[in-house]
């Protein structure tokens, strides 16, 4: 726990899922998450659960990643207030699915926006803080929909693209600040079984073999990485399950 306790962490889609999965583990070991996503409920009800469960409420944020200004306007207010941040976990993706003819323009370009752009625009705006911290950190949770030769599974045209547009981002930028002291880790689960660790019975339940990754196997993945020596980076963690049921996050 020692090289996550006392860091702020900040999480997008933090209102439920995977998202939320990470602030509670990281408020569970002694870090300072930042919540954020596009509705503010359900992030008071997460950040009142967690509240009771450490004595320690966390920050959040309603934020919209398809909201290009307001990504712009919120990232130049904390470099303006200086604020501290040491870890970047772009977890948030607005998902779509089904035929490419079924959609419209405005859907097809939202979640392009807030997978790519968004996203993009958040880590730049964020950048000069990660880099004023001592050991700083970014993942990014694009999915297998990111990679080549994946099978849709219902998944849409605009969301694979917006997915392989993520990977380049997370590859581009893994180039650039090589040397600053930054880490970027790019994570590519499969379809993932949503355990919530409010739940610890069923977060702690064994898994058959052949079982669906979870919510907890990914977090799991990504402590692991971060828990690394400074030198040691994982530039890719790709995951499958036995049954291969490959399909994105």
């Amino acid at each position: 726990m020692e090289h996550i306790k006392g860091k702020r962490v900040f999480i997008t889609g933090a209102a439920r899922g995977l998202g939320a999965a990470f602030a509670v583990v990281l408020a569970d070991m002694g870090a300072r998450p930042v919540l954020t996503a596009r509705n503010i409920e359900p992030l008071s009800a997460l950040a009142e659960s967690i509240r009771l469960r450490t004595g320690t409420a966390p920050e959040y944020h309603a934020l919209d990643l398809a909201d290009v200004s307001q990504v712009t306007l919120f990232a130049k207010k904390w470099r303006d207030e200086k604020q501290p941040l040491d870890i970047l976990i772009n977890n948030a993706a607005t998902w779509l699915s089904g035929p490419m003819e079924s959609h419209d323009a405005y859907a097809i370009q939202q979640t392009i926006t807030a997978n790519v752009t968004g996203t993009l625009l958040l880590t730049r705006g964020l950048l000069p803080l990660l880099k004023a911290s001592p050991a700083a950190d970014i993942v990014n949770v694009v999915s297998v929909s990111g990679m080549s030769n994946v099978p849709l599974q219902g998944a849409s045209v605009a969301y694979v693209a917006s997915k392989h547009g993520q990977a380049g981002l997370t590859d581009a930028l893994r180039q650039e600040l090589r040397g600053t002291g930054v880490r970027v880790t790019a994570l590519y689960p499969p379809n993932i079984e949503d355990l919530s660790p409010l739940n610890a019975e069923m977060w702690n339940s064994p898994r058959e073999s052949t079982s669906w990754l979870t919510t907890k196997d990914v977090v799991g993945s990504a402590l692991g990485a971060l828990s690394r020596a400074r030198h040691v980076h994982f530039m890719s963690v790709l995951m499958e399950t036995a049954t291969s049921n490959l399909h994105g996050h």
